[in-house]
C-alpha cells in the first residue's frame, strides 16, 4: 500500500519560511519523479516544484527563487523549503509520487491526477501567508 504523508504546515507572515515535508512508503517504481502541487480556492491547481529520478530540480516561475525541493532517498523523503512568503502562496500543498514517464515537468503536475499503480498524492498539509 503506497502511503504519502506530508507535514510542516502552518501559518506565517508575508516573508517568512515554512519548510514542508513528505515521507513516502510502499512505492516500489524505480523511474519515479516527485513533486510538489498546491490548491487554493478560485484558482486553477498549479505544479510548484518537481524533482526526477537524477535529482535535477525544476519550479514554477511563481516560486522561482523561493522554494527548493530536494529528496532524501535514504529515508524516503522528499522536502520544500519556502522562503519569502508571499500571500498568494496560500493554498494546501499536496506532494505527489508518479512515473517520470507521465510527470513529464512541473506543469504536470497541475493537470496530472493521481492514477494507481502508478500515480499518488499526500492527503494535504495547508500553508496560510498572512500580509
Amino acid at each position: 500500500q503506497v502511503q504519502l504523508v506530508e507535514s510542516g504546515g502552518g501559518s506565517v507572515q508575508s516573508g517568512g519560511s515554512l519548510r514542508l515535508s513528505c515521507t513516502v512508503s510502499g512505492y516500489t517504481y524505480s523511474s519515479a519523479c516527485m513533486g510538489w502541487l498546491r490548491l487554493a480556492p478560485g484558482k486553477e491547481r498549479e505544479g510548484v516544484a518537481r524533482i526526477d529520478s537524477d535529482g535535477s530540480t525544476s519550479y514554477a516561475d511563481s516560486v522561482k527563487g523561493r522554494f527548493t525541493i530536494s529528496q532524501d532517498n535514504a529515508k524516503n523523503t522528499l522536502t520544500l523549503q519556502m522562503n519569502s512568503l508571499k500571500p498568494e502562496d496560500t493554498a494546501m500543498y499536496y506532494c505527489a509520487v508518479d512515473l517520470c514517464s507521465r510527470m513529464t515537468n512541473v506543469q504536470a503536475l497541475g493537470v496530472l491526477w493521481p492514477l494507481a499503480p502508478f500515480g499518488y498524492w499526500g492527503q494535504g498539509t495547508q500553508v496560510t501567508v498572512s500580509s
